[in-house]
């Protein structure tokens, strides 16, 4: 049983023709047998043709979500299993007006597509994964990055012939990039839209092709680019770079280059939101006596004042110390430190008559339960 084309092309049923046209071009790029080396490349490339082609004429369309396969199929056009569907008149008298009714326009249709597909074709948007250090993120900065992308060919100007020469319409399928062939049915004559195989759909030729390109109007460069990374960007964070993913085609605008940022972790310094978190460690003295030390912030070396009598684990404040709010620099987060209390191992003779004299002037008992409690293996 063939598979359903909205699957093979990854779409819903309800899906427009531009969503179609943008999922059949995504697939022909990564499945295409010059590009695509992988067993069964060349399988899913068929399939994707085959499901665009029904899928982006309206008439075939509607018939394949009529009847589905059996509505497209060569001897196709009828409900399978003996009409079992005609007793719905409403929808077999859509299908035979589009027998019908649109031979008419089929003139007018075919060239309104060799326009489409002879005109200007925007390039395909590029991705690009940057790693940041954890600075570069917080102030930002120019970074030069190289892209390979497919730039316009110069000496034939895009259009993949040879300096001098012009592309040629199809003969085969007159510059409609498609072909037709009509098969008589129980309801008038059925109609079968397919790629052309001479032009394979492009409605023109190129006898003499250019000889940077080989035809393709289009030619693969890696280019070295300089891009602004904004103050205050996150990991996750993705910047848009306008016109600078893949040539058009036939001289066609080019795409976007998307960048996705990537941020390093820092060895001292935690991120949370636009707010900077650190631990600082002081010795039991600073802690109780108070100090001024000097400590480092992601702005550089800066003095801290350590009150006096400060616990462990408070958390102090640098305010507009933190990371810049991405749009608005001036404005920024604080910087939290959490202060940790260092309680020495061992002391000296000296230290330990100084703290015993404390103990004595404070009414504390040394030894077990006293300060060499508090103090951890001070008193050992």
């Amino acid at each position: 049983m063939a598979r359903d084309y909205y699957e093979i092309l990854g779409t819903s049923r309800d899906a427009d023709q531009e969503e179609i046209k943008r999922a059949y071009r995504r697939l022909a790029r990564k499945y295409h047998p010059d590009v695509n080396k992988e067993p069964g490349a060349e399988d899913t490339f068929k399939e994707i043709n085959r499901a665009n082609e029904v899928l982006s004429e309206p008439e075939l369309r509607a018939r394949y979500d009529r009847f589905g396969e059996a509505g497209v199929s060569s001897g196709g056009g009828s409900a399978p299993q003996g009409y079992g569907d005609m007793g719905d008149m409403g929808g077999f008298a859509d299908i035979f007006d589009a027998f019908f009714n649109g031979f008419g326009g089929a003139q007018g249709g075919q060239q309104q597509q060799t326009r489409r597909r002879n005109g200007p074709a925007r390039g395909e948007d590029l991705r690009l994964d940057l790693k940041l250090d954890f600075h570069e993120a917080i102030f930002g900065g120019e970074k030069e990055i190289r892209i390979p992308h497919l730039e316009a060919c110069t000496p034939c100007n895009s259009t993949g012939a040879k300096p001098g020469s012009q592309p040629q319409t199809c003969g085969t399928c007159g510059g409609a990039g498609q072909v037709r062939r009509n098969t008589r049915t129980p309801f008038g004559n059925f109609t079968q839209v397919s790629v052309c195989p001479t032009c394979n759909g492009e409605g023109q030729v190129i006898s003499d092709k250019c000889e940077v390109c080989n035809g393709a109007g289009r030619k693969q460069e890696t280019k070295k680019l300089k891009i602004q990374i904004p103050g205050g960007v996150d990991n996750g964070t993705k910047l848009r770079i306008s016109k600078e993913g893949d040539a058009g085609l036939r001289s066609g605008p080019p795409g976007d280059l998307f960048v996705y940022l990537h941020v390093e972790e820092d060895a001292e310094f935690r991120r949370e939101g636009i707010n900077i978190l650190s631990q600082v460690k002081i010795s039991y003295l600073q802690a109780i006596l108070g100090s001024h030390i000097q400590i480092n912030t992601v702005d550089g070396p800066t003095e801290l004042n350590i009150p006096a009598g400060i616990q462990p684990n408070t958390v102090l404040k640098l305010e507009q110390k933190g990371v810049p709010r991405l749009g608005n620099a001036v404005s920024r987060g604080d910087h939290l430190l959490t202060l940790q209390i260092d309680i020495p191992g061992k002391v000296s003779s000296e230290e330990r008559d100084l703290l015993e004299k404390l103990a004595k002037i404070s009414g504390d008992k040394v030894g077990k339960g006293g300060i060499g409690s508090i103090f951890g293996n001070v008193f050992k």
